[in-house]
């Protein structure tokens, strides 16, 4: 049923408080790296480093990403986001004390439009990413800097139920109700590689992910849930001349958002991950993944077409892999 909440605001203004930013990174997967270099390298600091963008590939907190939008609106947006922490990996293994710092500098461009008389987005994703990865290999210290471009992204959405294809004057008049919104992603392996180093910026395969996401607006708050599952093609060219496989990884989303006035909204975020396992030559590796996250998302306007999101995640429970603090800034600027 449709909530009677309507806030007072202009359509545009209305328009931009909806629109959402993409996830444009690839996954933080360190423990096949490790099994791959203690075989093939053991004097190398073998953690991966497939640096995030935005907030984060694994991190995967995005509230309000399936509002609907009013079509023939265009945004774009600059977001730069940096990730700290540890690496933690399988106790058996020669390493201690893995940490790992990460930049990125993420430009998008996104356009809503109607698809079959729903409502729909596309947009496109290109990240600029840094960063280093240092621990201990052997009780000897290792540390290893990259910079270049990312993976970048693709994704289409599209409401399924309670978002009409609205133009921005109807879009406007419309009541707040539950919606159901699919998208998909498709990470494209454009990033700088190179078979001869361990730790790289692009993953060298694609990735799609699949999504079902509700919804579920009651006054000023807004209750979100999500499910999808990231399917991989085989990185045929892994360090050592090895073909590197993963398994499907599933993820789940929630989130909890107040809105205090049009266009300003805070949202209390959670993730749980889980899957991935790795292969690398034939040979299975023990990185089976079992990790959450949580973190706030705090959208602020200002002036008529602008808005900057900051949002910050901290990891909850870490089974493998990357233990972080994420933080990112983001602005975005709407036009019709």
């Amino acid at each position: 049923m449709c909530a009677v909440y309507r806030p007072r605001l202009g359509h545009r203004a209305k328009a931009i408080s909806s629109l959402q930013h993409l996830r444009v990174c690839a996954p933080f997967e360190p423990m096949a790296l490790v099994a791959a270099a203690l075989r093939r390298a053991p004097g190398l600091v073998s953690v991966a480093l497939l640096l995030a963008a935005s907030a984060g590939w694994a991190q995967e907190l995005e509230p309000r990403a399936y509002s609907p939008n009013p079509i023939g609106a265009n945004y774009v947006l600059l977001a730069y986001g940096r990730t700290t922490g540890d690496v933690l990996v399988d106790p058996s293994l020669p390493l201690t004390d893995v940490q790992a710092r990460a930049n990125s500098v993420t430009a998008l461009y996104g356009r809503t439009f109607g698809l079959f008389g729903r409502s729909a987005s596309i947009g496109c994703g290109v990240p600029w990413l840094w960063g280093t990865v240092e621990g201990e290999v052997f009780e000897e210290y290792r540390s290893v800097r990259r910079s270049g471009l990312g993976d970048c992204r693709l994704r289409l959405s599209l409401n399924l139920l309670g978002g009409p294809a609205l133009a921005p004057a109807a879009f406007a008049k419309r009541r707040p109700c539950t919606t159901l919104g699919a998208s998909l992603v498709v990470s494209v392996p454009t990033g700088q590689y190179d078979p001869a180093k361990l730790i790289n910026l692009g993953a060298n395969r694609w990735a799609v992910k699949s999504e079902l996401g509700l919804s579920m607006p009651a006054g000023a708050w807004v209750f979100e849930a999500s499910a999808g599952v990231w399917l991989f093609t085989d990185n045929p060219d892994f360090f050592g001349g090895s073909v590197r496989e993963q398994a499907p990884l599933g993820s789940f989303q929630a989130h909890v958002g107040y809105t205090f006035r049009p266009r300003l909204w805070l949202a209390a975020d959670a993730t749980y991950y889980t899957g991935g396992r790795t292969t690398v030559g034939g040979q299975l590796n023990a990185d089976y993944q079992k990790n959450s996250r949580a973190g706030l998302t705090l959208a602020v306007p200002f002036r008529r077409s602008q808005s900057v999101k900051l949002s910050w995640a901290t990891g909850a429970t870490t089974r493998i892999g990357g233990d972080f603090d994420t933080l990112a800034l983001a602005w975005q600027y709407l036009w019709f």
